[in-house]
């Protein structure tokens, strides 16, 4: 793709940047036959493709956002299908994070849309307030068919019906390796997974310190930033994952780490991506090196290996149906250690068909974009059930909580099936969930 900056537009890091992701752009539509929204919507302004001419064409021209790009821009997913599929490399990612940032400087967005933004930033990035936040939800959701913005009407219904107690898990501290240390790493508690659902991160304690990792809980760390990230607000995302990189250095210059271990794909994304993101601050070189050491919780076990004889010993191995987050088989490229983990443990592992699309979750798309949103999660989840499984699995809280709220069949972390079958309890959604016909494993 021709592009036509002038040189003083190509001094701003960014602009470069996406004059250097453009010009990859061949204009193949490939993408076209992967996108979530282009399924959905039919519109080529809502494909990849298309959103990419609308930001050319912004980016070009220097003016303002208008609110034809800003629809289409904020139709999208971030769910990176595209970047999967195309032939050139486009770096679609980098683009869109671009040009919402851009929009956030240059648009005025109505009010009711500024006001919504603005209480979810303040509210999911920290755990205390978002279960505060949880509980109100939770009172008002048989109300929620009273609500006149379809957007406030889907925030009560996302509220879970379980709010777990707090974990101690998530301060500061130092949980030591079982029998010889193998590793030292620091596990990401992460923000809105703090709130709602404690299990995930008590589950990958365990395993991690029963394969012979000492896990630390770094002093300072928290949200990782991808929240406000994709809402365009870059001054919050880089305080939030600068927070994180200090953090994360100090425990470094310290007794070392061998990893960051991040059990949640949204954040891990956008933790990998520390690099490019402060590669023009002060903290770039540390964030450089935070984001070589950031891995997915799976290729750590995977690295670490399961134990002889963890496998789970039932007559009948449990059908597990898994899901693929988007950020973690787009985003991360990891697409096949979580299965074999799985398998390994003694599962049987299906796959839906489509499992490359997306389950409308994407952070907060589903309280931003409800009707899109609803679309995508009833298309997982009618693919899913088809699988007949006993239980759902995935590796990221957001797909957890969108499919767990469409379907009965109990769903888990991949992690909490990995510490179950090596020795911890059965993972409490189980049963929660009314799972009793689910063979006890052991």
């Amino acid at each position: 793709m021709q592009t036509s900056f002038t040189p003083d537009q190509l001094k701003d890091a960014a602009t470069a940047r996406s004059n250097e992701i453009l010009r990859t752009c061949v204009h193949c539509g490939f993408c076209t036959a992967t996108c979530p929204t282009y399924q959905v919507l039919g519109d080529e302004l809502d494909s990849p493709r298309g959103r990419i001419y609308l930001i050319k064409d912004m980016l070009e021209s220097g003016r303002p956002a208008d609110e034809k790009t800003v629809k289409h821009i904020d139709r999208c997913l971030s769910c990176l299908a595209c970047m999967t599929t195309c032939p050139s490399g486009v770096h679609y990612m980098h683009l869109v994070d671009h040009a919402r940032e851009y929009i956030e400087q240059t648009y005025k967005r109505p009010f009711s849309d500024r006001a919504l933004r603005w209480i979810l930033a303040r509210i999911l990035p920290y755990p205390g307030r978002f279960r505060l936040a949880l509980w109100g939800a939770r009172i008002g959701r048989p109300f929620a068919f009273l609500m006149p913005d379809a957007r406030l009407k889907a925030m009560l219904e996302m509220a879970p019906k379980h709010i777990p107690p707090v974990s101690r898990n998530d301060d500061a501290q130092v949980f030591p390796a079982e029998g010889d240390r193998r590793m030292r790493v620091a596990l990401m508690t992460g923000c809105a997974q703090r709130a709602l659902n404690t299990d995930i991160n008590d589950a990958t304690i365990r395993l991690l310190t029963r394969l012979g990792a000492e896990v630390v809980i770094a002093d300072g760390q928290g949200c990782c930033g991808a929240l406000t990230h994709h809402m365009g607000k870059s001054d919050e995302s880089h305080a939030s994952a600068a927070r994180n990189i200090r953090a994360w250095t100090q425990e470094m210059q310290g007794e070392g780490l061998d990893a960051i271990v991040i059990n949640t794909s949204g954040c891990g994304t956008t933790v990998k991506d520390y690099g490019h993101m402060f590669r023009q601050d002060a903290l770039a070189r540390e964030a450089a090196t935070v984001a070589g050491i950031a891995m997915d919780v799976s290729e750590v076990v995977t690295n670490l290996g399961l134990p002889e004889g963890a496998a789970v010993s039932s007559e009948t191995p449990l059908k597990v149906a898994y899901h693929a987050a988007c950020s973690l088989q787009h985003g991360q490229q990891i697409k096949t250690l979580p299965k074999d983990l799985l398998k390994a443990a003694g599962f049987k592992v299906v796959e839906p068909v489509d499992s490359h699309l997306c389950c409308g979750s994407a952070g907060t798309y589903n309280l931003m974009q409800p009707e899109i949103s609803k679309e995508l999660k009833a298309r997982k989840v009618e693919t899913l059930e088809m699988t007949k499984p006993d239980i759902i699995s995935a590796g990221n809280i957001g797909c957890m909580m969108q499919i767990g709220s469409g379907t009965e069949i109990p769903i888990v972390h991949t992690v909490e099936l990995l510490d179950w079958a090596t020795g911890g309890p059965m993972p409490p959604a189980l049963t929660r969930h009314g799972a009793a016909a689910v063979p006890i494993l052991r």
